[in-house]
């Protein structure tokens, strides 16, 4: 039995039931043992005999409670339980209730609870003067013979009076006459009888008949008398009277005499003779009683029983009989006859009170019930005993006089025995001893004292994704053995590890039945587990309450097919290509087919197939790690560009697929493929083609200005006679610089760079591939990264590094924890060989494993002689969860015999990844991006969600959210699970627009590691707003708009120049004839001495501009960066031929040409006259 909050439940009421009855036996010396009253008898009904409450010394508040009553086989009275006044409540007649006895008391008790109390009370009835004294019979017949000599008496019926003490019979009194006197005698009983004594003698002549009155006075006031006629007859002379031996006769009797049992014989004599001789007995006034019990026989004066005494009745009788003559002559003696008591009455029990239903918390020692013994047998016999048969739950307590009180020994428990039948046996020291039992039956009442109580504390719950809204997934049970609402079990979620306000849209249970329900459709993918806290409530009061742990792990379903990340399409759509060097080896690695699937467990375990291949055999495709490799050597009919068409499988049924096309191209450098991979032309770029329209007509323009310079000058040179006029356009004049490389632009948007070169008699364009930088590689992809299929055992502090179970005879199953010592023992295997010798030794090998056989020996080994197998590398359980080995046990015997035993060695997973948070991040130019959110938000609204992901798993990776530091604090909520950032309240007058938030994220490893996340919030309803002030510095430069400015300034310029040159042109022509003199400024001594610059005329090689070309597979521009000339500097190494002599061969051409230039224009020189 559970042990219950009793005590703490009970009420201070019965704490005092248990204190009062031990203080009261403290000071019982001081309190009176009997309440007593005096009242008349024949008191009207609710007459107040007095106030029994303030006798008691109880209050008259207390009344209600302690219910103050009467317990009496007759009630005569009753308490007002308002006042507490004794009242009459029935009839009181001393004379029938008491009878002749001289004092009247009626004893009762009085019961309070609440304590428990019994009260003894006796009320003395007064006798008042109610009754006449009454003679039995009206006339009395007397017949005396004339010769009776005086003094002789007559006894006489006495009168009889109900009423006792003084107002009872007090005298007698006879009329005057002659003859007859009377005397009083008294009974031994204390009755008075008259007798009538004869005075003169009678003489029958003279007056044969005296009539007489008896009259008898009580000593009541006023007196209240009864008289009698008594008529007497004097007859003839018989001169003997009848004599009887004795005159009183003792005798006692068993009260179990049987009938017709000899008591007494009476006898009496006569000396008179014949007829006068003979007497006749009879009993002489005697009650009814007398009559009922005895009988005499007329003749023998033989008395014997005719009934069954009971001394508890009457315990004595007197009888007078008579003995008469034939001459009415008597004569009378007196019998007293004393009745012994025998044990013949067993004991009586009266239940007083009974206490029934007690609550099951009462404390041992309350009361249950009052129980009252009587025995109407005397001396031994009627004391009684009792005691209780069985039932050690209780014990009964002598209370006072012969009242017992049945109390609890010990704790109850209503749902152990919701019922006891109790006997009780009373029995008395009689010889032997009679006994009698009652019983009682005690009824438990309930009492909200048992919580309810689950059928399993933990309940671990399996459910697929993809479930329908609405069904039921789980039901938990919950039993209350207490009766009604205190045992009425309603159920309730009360916790979860899912957002409060979320949880609602999740599950419910149903209050009645605890059957859990999905209330949306569960995507394994979005949520995998989640812990529910649900209450089992009673409707007790107070109620009692229980928890039960619910865990729902979301099943996988292979609900998403792979998702190819490698290769993608360019950023035209196009599909890009990988080359492969002509001279490849076979197991040469081309490239990578990547790719993830949402889902998890087998339905995330992808295969790799190739469905189609322009030369089959040419390369393999690894099944598991999507790996592609030559399968041999390229041959000479193999085409340059292959296509591979590769499907991949998950291992969901049925499963899912994608597919990737790779194209492949034979190449040893870049240059060679370029113009062959290009199935289409480049996209129109629009600021491209503004540039080129640009350039055209900065071209025309210029050609146009330098026409009409020339012409000018051929104009002004025609009209000279001097052909030294043409010495400005000799071939000395050239420029001294030399050739410039523009510098390496690294900037720019995209991931990749690449230097562009463009040669002028070549008819391949080169690309040097440059080196992708580490920052800007992909991130790794977020379902990737979470192994929640595996089991977590990660047995920390366990000392141990594995554990293993045998699944089935020939199976075992090894788990050891990742970052493991190198050359740690993992497990061991043993096997037993009966034969002797070299036939029973037996060692042991790896035969088998689904490791490749080159990487086997770098993982594992196991001892040839002990069988122990041994860890050769700490292992990852990132990369490697799981790998099976087959291990072979064989003998040196001939032929060797062998047996072999599969081992599964499962990677469990430590805390050994520290979150990393994709969301926010830092924008391209290293700035923190920022969310904005609307003025009018309302408490709730959702913010933004910082995403983060743990490579670990199971528990390592389950991540929480934590606000490490607010701007506002209250102004924004952050969801434990999710990440959910959302308002929390209004935003106030008083709350700046710009907020920011630092958010810790935790894993759930011991111990646990974080990273943290810094977000930028501004409260704005348009983002036109907030531009100006998030920005904190100036927008970067488009280098495509300064070159589209720089063209229209210089288009523009030249512009101006032609212009002018045409107006310069024209206003010579007009003013040529009128002043002559003014074209002096075109004559030859004014050309410059120091010579014009003149470009060097590359005639071969590649021309010495650079470009960085930047694809990027999200953009479908193209971006290039003009690098500026550096005279002193050649262009940096190529990637992929790893020369730069290009540069100085190129030089030293330019400077050939110029030479053989100069030489040809002076050759020229000379020639002219």
């Amino acid at each position: 039995m559970r042990p219950r909050p009793r005590a703490e439940r009970s009420s201070p009421v019965r704490w005092r039931q248990v204190l009062l009855p031990f203080l009261l036996s403290l000071f019982r010396g001081a309190l009176p043992d009997q309440i007593r009253y005096s009242i008349p008898e024949e008191l009207a009904k609710n007459s107040v005999v007095g106030n029994l409450a303030k006798d008691l010394g109880l209050s008259v508040r207390d009344l209600p409670a302690r219910k103050l009553r009467v317990s009496a086989e007759k009630e005569y009275f009753t308490v007002n339980p308002e006042s507490g006044d004794l009242l009459v409540s029935d009839r009181i007649d001393r004379e029938q209730i008491c009878g002749k006895k001289p004092l009247c008391i009626l004893d009762f008790d009085t019961v309070a609870e609440n304590p428990l109390n019994i009260f003894h009370v006796a009320v003395i009835v007064q006798d008042i003067n109610d009754n006449t004294p009454l003679f039995k019979q009206n006339n009395i017949d007397l017949k005396i013979g004339e010769s009776t000599k005086p003094g002789k008496t007559f006894p006489l019926d006495p009168a009889l009076d109900s009423d006792a003490g003084p107002n009872s019979l007090q005298r007698y009194h006879l009329n005057d006459n002659e003859h007859f006197d009377l005397i009083e005698k008294q009974a031994p009983d204390g009755r008075k009888y008259p007798e009538l004594v004869l005075k003169h003698s009678l003489d029958r002549e003279e007056q044969n008949l005296h009539q007489l009155v008896l009259t008898a006075v009580d000593g009541g006031d006023p007196p209240q008398s009864g008289t009698a006629q008594i008529q007497i007859q004097v007859t003839d002379a018989n001169d003997n009277a009848p004599v009887f031996i004795q005159d009183v006769y003792k005798v006692s009797l068993q009260e179990g005499v049987p009938l017709g049992f000899s008591v007494l014989q009476v006898t009496a004599t006569d000396q008179d003779e014949g007829v006068n001789a003979e007497i006749t007995y009879s009993f002489h006034h005697v009650d009814e009683l007398v009559e009922k019990f005895f009988n005499l026989d007329k003749r023998t004066g033989e008395i014997t029983t005719k009934d069954n005494f009971d001394f508890e009745i009457a315990n004595s009788y007197t009888l007078s009989v008579e003995a008469k003559d034939h001459g009415d002559l008597a004569a009378y003696c007196s019998i007293q006859v004393e009745i012994l008591d025998e044990n013949d009455c067993a004991p009586e029990m009266v239940i007083t009170s009974v206490f029934t239903p007690l609550p099951e918390d009462s404390p041992p020692g309350t009361v249950i019930a009052l129980i009252k013994t009587r025995d109407r047998d005397s001396g031994e016999n009627g004391e009684v005993y009792c005691r209780i048969l069985g039932k050690a739950e209780f014990i009964l307590k002598s209370y006072s006089k012969n009242y017992y009180k049945l109390v609890t020994d010990g704790p109850l428990d209503r749902e152990e025995n919701p019922e006891y039948n109790i006997t009780i046996m009373a029995t008395d020291r009689g010889k032997p001893p009679l006994s009698s039992s009652i019983n009682i039956t005690l009824h438990i009442a309930d009492v909200n004292d048992n919580a309810p109580v689950f059928e399993q504390v933990f309940y671990l719950v399996h459910i697929a994704e993809n479930n329908p809204p609405g069904a039921s997934i789980a039901q938990v049970s919950a039993s209350d053995p207490d009766l009604g609402p205190n045992g009425h079990v309603s159920y309730s979620i009360v916790a979860s590890d899912l957002e409060p306000r979320a949880l609602a849209s999740y599950v419910s249970v149903s209050a009645q039945s605890g059957v859990v329900f999905a209330q949306r459709a569960f995507d394994h993918e979005q949520l995998r587990a989640f812990e529910l806290t649900v209450q089992a409530r009673d409707q007790g009061s107070p109620a009692l309450s229980a928890n039960a742990s619910l865990r729902v792990l979301v099943g996988d379903r292979n609900d998403n097919a792979p998702r190819v990340l490698y290769p993608a399409l360019g950023p035209d759509g196009s599909a890009l290509f990988d080359t492969v060097p002509r001279a490849a080896q076979p197991g040469y690695l081309v490239t990578k087919v990547v790719a993830v699937d949402a889902d998890s467990g087998h339905n995330a375990w992808l295969s790799y197939h190739v469905l189609q291949a322009s030369e089959p055999g040419l390369f393999s495709l690894g099944l598991r790690t999507g790996e592609v490799r030559t399968a041999r050597a390229l041959g000479d009919r193999d085409a340059a560009r292959q296509r591979l068409l590769v499907a991949v499988r998950d291992g969901g049924q049925p499963p899912l697929s994608a597919t990737a096309t790779l194209h492949l191209v034979f190449a040893d450098s870049l240059q060679e493929v370029l113009p062959d991979v290009s199935d289409r032309p480049e996209p129109s770029d629009p600021q491209a083609e503004l540039q080129f329209y640009l350039v055209v007509a900065l071209a025309l323009i210029s050609v146009l200005f330098l026409l009409a310079v020339i012409l000018a000058v051929a104009l002004r040179l025609r009209r000279s006679p001097s052909p030294a006029a043409w010495g400005c356009f000799q071939s000395g004049l050239r420029s001294k610089s030399g050739p410039g490389v523009l510098p390496d632009y690294r900037e720019g948007t995209l991931p990749y760079s690449y230097n562009l070169c463009v040669a002028s008699q070549l008819a391949k364009t080169e690309f040097n591939f440059l080196n992708v930088t580490p920052e800007v590689t992909p991130s790794q992809d977020l379902l990737c990264e979470d192994a929640a299929w595996l089991p977590n055992t990660n047995h920390e502090g366990a000392g141990v590094p594995f554990a293993s179970d045998t699944i089935l005879k020939g199976s075992y199953v090894v788990h050891v924890a990742e970052n493991n010592p190198p050359g740690a023992s993992i497990f061991q295997v043993s096997a037993s060989d009966p034969d002797l010798g070299p036939n029973g030794r037996v060692s042991y090998s790896i035969v088998a494993s689904d490791l490749e056989p080159r990487a086997l020996a770098s993982y594992v080994s196991v001892s040839a002689q002990s069988g122990v197998v041994f860890a050769q590398r700490a292992f990852d359980h990132e990369q490697l969860r799981a790998f099976e080995l087959t291990v072979q046990a064989r003998d040196q015997g001939s032929p060797a015999l062998s047996a072999n035993v599969s081992l599964r060695v499962l990677v469990g997973d430590r805390n050994d990844n520290a979150p990393r948070v994709l969301y926010p991040a830092l924008g391209p130019d290293g700035s923190a991006l920022f969310d904005t959110v609307p003025r009018a938000a309302q408490p709730g609204y959702l913010v933004t969600k910082v995403v983060a992901v743990d490579a670990d798993s199971g528990h390592n990776a389950w991540l929480s959210y934590h606000v490490l530091q607010a701007s506002e604090p209250g102004l924004f909520s952050l969801g434990l699970r999710t990440g959910e950032v959302r308002t929390a309240r209004a935003l106030g007058d008083r709350d700046a627009a710009r907020q920011r938030l630092l958010v810790a994220v935790r894993d759930g490893g011991q111990p646990p590691l974080s990273a943290t996340a810094t977000l930028h919030l501004v409260f704005a309803d348009s983002l036109q707003e907030v531009l100006p002030d998030v920005s904190d510095r100036p927008e970067p430069s488009d280098p495509q708009a300064e070159l589209q400015f720089y063209l229209v300034v210089a288009l523009a310029l030249i512009s101006v120049l032609f212009l002018l040159a045409v107006i310069l042109a024209v206003a010579l022509s007009l003013r040529r004839s009128s002043r002559p003199s003014s074209w002096s400024c075109f004559k030859t001594d004014v050309c410059s001495k120091t010579g014009s610059g003149v470009i060097p005329n590359f005639s071969e090689g590649t021309l010495p501009y650079s470009y960085n070309l930047c694809a990027a597979s999200h953009s479908s521009e193209t971006e290039f960066k003009f690098l500026s000339i550096k005279p002193e500097n050649g262009p940096s190494q190529d990637l992929l031929c790893n020369e730069a002599s290009w540069f100085e061969s190129a030089n030293n051409d330019n400077r050939k040409m110029t030479s053989n230039s100069v030489n040809l224009q002076q050759h020229k020189a000379d020639q002219t006259p």
